[in-house]
C-alpha cells in the first residue's frame, strides 16, 4: 500500500494515531489538575512502566491536557548528562518571566525571579546557551544555602506562591526520573512536599522504570503517600486490536482476524510494538486488506528493524560480563527470574554478580519485581539476547570466582 499514507508512528515518545486504552489513566490525570486549580489538595502522580509501554506519550498528553485547561506547563527529561538544578532552571526562568509579563507584576513573581537568581548561584551550574541574568537581585538568605533539599523547596515554595498570586496552576512534567541521583529525589520529594502541605498550585507529574517506586521510598520513607504511581502496561487484547484496526479503518484498510491476531500474540500488546508491526504489515499488503501473511512478514521486517535499533541501542551500551548476565537470564525465559538461578546458569556465586546486577538497574536495563527477584525492563529482550547471542556463555566454575 501507499506509504505515504500508512498511518502508523513508531518512535520514542510519538502519540501514535489511536491512543488506545488510556482513556482511565488520562480521566484521573485531568480531574487530578482540575482539583489543584480549585485549591483543592491532590497527588502529584509518576507514571511507572517498562520500556515501550507509552509513558512518554502519555506524559506529553498530560502536557496538552494541563494546557488546555489554562495551566503553564513546563517539560524536561533526566538523564546521565545533567543534574536536576541544569534540566530544571531554563525551563523554570522561562515560565516565571512569562508570568511576570503578564498585566501587572505582582510582588510574589518579582521574588520567585530572585529566588531563581539565588538558586542559580546556590547550585553552581554552567547553564549551556541560557542567560540567567534577570535585571533583579537575589533573594538573599532564600535558596542559596548549597543543600539542594533546602533550596529547591524554597524555589518552588515560592514558583507555587508566584502561580497562586496570578490564580494559576503549574504542571511540571519530567520523564526518566529513575535517571535522578538519590540527592536529587530526596530533594525533589521533600519539595513537592511542602508543597502539597501550603496547598500551592504546582503539580509533579512524572514517568520512569519500576524501579523507580523502591529508588523513592528509599529517599523518602513517606514518597508512596506523597504521590500516586499509575501502572502503564501492555494493552488488553480489545485495546490493541483497536491501536491496530483504527487508524487502518480511517484509511479504508481491513485486517483479517488472522492477522490480528498473529500481531498481538506476538507484541504481547505492547503499545510500540504494535506501532512497528502495524507500519511493516501496511508496507507490505496489497491495497484494503492486511492479510496473516502479510503480517508474518511484518515480523520479519519489524524484528529486524527492532534489533537494529531499538534493542541495539541497549545492547552495545553494555560491557561484555553484562552481556553475560542478561544473556543467562534470557536462557531462563522472559521472567522474572531469582538472582540465584542467573548465578548458576554463569556458574558462579550469587555474591560475585550482585555488582553486575546493581550496574544493570542503574542503566536501567532490569529491575526487582520484588526482593531477590530480577525482570527484564525492555519487552521482548530475552528473544533479542539468544538472538544476538545464539550461545550461552560458558559456565565458570563457583571456585574461580
Amino acid at each position: 500500500m501507499d506509504e505515504a499514507a500508512n498511518p502508523y508512528a513508531p518512535g520514542a515518545g510519538t502519540r501514535p494515531p489511536e491512543l488506545a486504552g488510556r482513556d482511565e489513566v488520562l480521566r484521573s490525570a485531568k480531574v487530578t489538575i482540575q482539583r489543584v486549580q480549585t485549591g483543592r489538595n491532590s497527588k502529584s502522580f509518576i507514571f511507572i512502566g517498562l520500556r515501550g509501554v507509552g509513558k512518554t506519550v502519555l506524559l506529553n498528553e498530560v502536557q496538552r491536557l494541563a494546557e488546555d485547561l489554562g495551566c503553564k506547563t513546563i517539560h524536561i527529561e533526566a538523564h546521565d548528562g545533567k543534574t536536576l538544578p541544569e534540566l530544571l532552571i531554563p525551563g523554570l526562568r522561562t515560565l516565571l518571566l512569562s508570568i511576570n509579563a503578564m498585566a501587572k507584576a505582582t510582588a510574589a513573581t518579582r521574588r520567585a525571579l530572585r529566588v531563581l537568581l539565588s538558586f542559580v548561584s546556590s547550585v553552581k551550574v554552567k547553564i549551556e546557551n541560557v542567560d540567567v541574568s534577570i535585571g533583579l537581585p537575589p533573594e538573599r538568605g532564600v535558596a542559596d544555602s548549597g543543600d539542594l533539599e533546602a533550596d529547591l523547596t524554597a524555589l518552588l515554595l515560592a514558583l507555587g506562591d508566584a502561580a497562586k498570586s496570578r490564580s494559576l496552576t503549574i504542571v511540571i512534567t519530567i520523564d526518566e526520573l529513575q535517571y535522578l541521583s538519590e540527592k536529587e529525589l530526596s530533594s525533589l520529594i521533600m519539595a513537592v512536599h511542602r508543597v502539597a502541605q501550603k496547598a500551592l498550585p504546582v503539580l509533579i507529574v512524572g514517568a520512569g522504570l519500576p524501579q523507580l517506586v523502591g529508588q523513592m521510598g528509599a529517599s523518602k520513607s513517606y514518597a508512596e503517600r506523597l504521590f500516586n504511581f499509575p501502572k502503564i502496561g501492555q494493552l488488553e487484547s480489545n485495546d490493541a486490536r483497536a491501536a491496530l484496526e483504527e487508524p487502518a479503518t480511517r484509511e479504508g484498510v481491513k485486517y483479517t482476524e488472522q492477522a490480528l491476531e498473529r500481531i498481538i500474540r506476538v507484541t504481547e500488546g505492547y503499545p510500540y510494538f504494535l506501532q512497528e508491526w502495524g507500519y511493516h504489515a501496511w508496507n507490505i499488503a496489497e491495497p484494503s486488506q492486511i492479510d496473516e501473511d502479510d503480517a508474518s512478514a511484518a515480523t520479519a521486517k519489524a524484528t529486524r528493524s527492532l534489533d537494529e535499533s531499538f534493542f541495539r541501542v541497549r545492547f552495545d551500551r553494555l560491557t561484555p560480563r553484562e552481556k553475560e548476565y542478561l544473556r543467562a537470564m534470557a536462557e531462563l525465559g522472559s521472567g522474572p527470574h531469582r538472582s540465584g538461578d542467573i548465578a548458576d546458569k554463569l556458574g558462579v556465586l550469587v555474591e560475585s554478580v550482585a555488582p553486575l546486577r546493581s550496574n544493570l538497574i542503574r542503566k536501567g536495563m532490569i529491575f526487582s519485581p520484588q526482593h531477590g527477584d530480577t525482570a527484564f525492563t525492555v519487552p521482548l529482550f530475552d528473544q533479542y539476547m539468544k538472538r544476538v547471542m545464539p550461545n550461552m556463555p560458558k559456565p565458570r566454575t563457583k571456585k574461580s570466582r
